[in-house]
């Protein structure tokens, strides 16, 4: 953020256009979590903070009451995500603190500083789990665009690749937004990573065929008892991993972890509009971003954005702090890196 504008990379014209978006009060940046412009766990919680400050710094009178309306638009936007919670409150006790607006600044930028700071920890954890000539399977984007740096599940990816392991990324499409065709392909394509987009229901059929050595995916929301909640199509994933033995990793830094949740069944889960489902955007012959229809006319869709991965299908998970078992997530804080 500088000058009370937050810069943020528009994801939705990815992988065919790189643009940057001013996002000039909170309202607008708001709309831009929303509408996922901006994506991708820790980059939500950065946003989040950024347009909490935002609205802080427009000083109106009756402040307080006014700043309490806009963190609670804020939240609205992506209910699924921890780290947008983790940063709105960060930030509101900071300023209510001293009712000093730039703490909110300077707290917006610790927040954005440890996402970076977490996420290059996370990479040295997981590389050690990476061996020499390693098919990984991920799905959806965790990766730099997704945070302020380095990413989570991808992060690991990139160090090992940059220590020559002779790494290969099957990149699950995604449905129904393809982050992973059109996000996570374009970053391991800029990071130099070997990598081929499967369909998302191919997946289980190249563990069946031992073709997969491992799993990494990233989190929107962990509970105490190590359930994770993260893009719908996860669990499927997760199911197969555990059938055909391949350890299955969450990568999340500890503003993922919710520890006033006992289990998945609390998470609240995002459904999104059906147009993502019925619709999709690509680039037509006269290279420009159309938007069409591609399934039958006259049918509805339903679209939750998450589901939930039982802990106990889950192999580990890979933090700034080290790598824990699901069981251990509740002992999580207590914890000294």
């Amino acid at each position: 953020m500088k000058d009370e504008i937050v810069f943020l990379i528009d994801q939705n014209k990815l992988p065919f256009e790189f643009s940057i978006l001013r996002s000039k009060n909170y309202k607008e940046t708001c709309l831009a979590i929303k509408n996922m412009t901006v994506r991708g766990a820790g980059a939500i919680g950065v946003t989040a903070a950024f347009a909490l400050t935002q609205a802080i710094l427009e000083k109106r009178k009756n402040l307080l009451e006014f700043v309490i309306k806009a963190k609670n638009e804020i939240e609205a936007t992506r209910p699924t995500a921890q780290n947008l919670f983790f940063a709105t409150n960060r930030v509101f006790n900071a300023f209510i603190k001293n009712n000093i607006p730039e703490d909110a600044i300077i707290e917006s930028n610790k927040i954005a500083k440890e996402d970076e700071d977490f996420c290059k920890k996370i990479s040295y954890f997981g590389n050690k789990l990476i061996k020499k000539n390693y098919r990984i399977l991920t799905h959806c984007n965790a990766g730099w665009l997704a945070f302020v740096d380095y990413g989570s599940a991808l992060s690991p990816i990139y160090l090992a690749n940059k220590e020559n392991k002779n790494i290969f990324v099957y990149v699950d499409e995604t449905r129904p937004r393809s982050q992973g065709a059109r996000l996570t392909a374009w970053e391991l394509e800029n990071e130099n990573v070997k990598h081929k987009i499967i369909p998302d229901n191919a997946a289980s059929y190249l563990m069946a065929n031992k073709k997969v050595d491992m799993i990494i995916v990233g989190a929107d929301r962990i509970a105490k008892n190590g359930d994770v909640a993260n893009k719908i199509g996860t669990l499927g994933k997760a199911i197969s991993a555990k059938y055909y033995n391949i350890p299955f990793y969450v990568a999340a830094p500890s503003s993922t972890i919710d520890m006033n949740i006992e289990n998945g069944n609390q998470i609240k889960i995002e459904e999104r509009s059906q147009d993502e489902v019925l619709y999709q955007k690509g680039l037509n012959k006269d290279g420009k971003i159309e938007k069409i229809l591609v399934c039958s006319p006259n049918s509805s869709a339903i679209n939750p954005a998450f589901d939930i991965t039982k802990a106990e299908l889950i192999t580990g998970i890979i933090t700034e702090k080290g790598i824990f078992k699901t069981e251990d997530i509740k002992n999580f804080f207590d914890y000294k890196a």
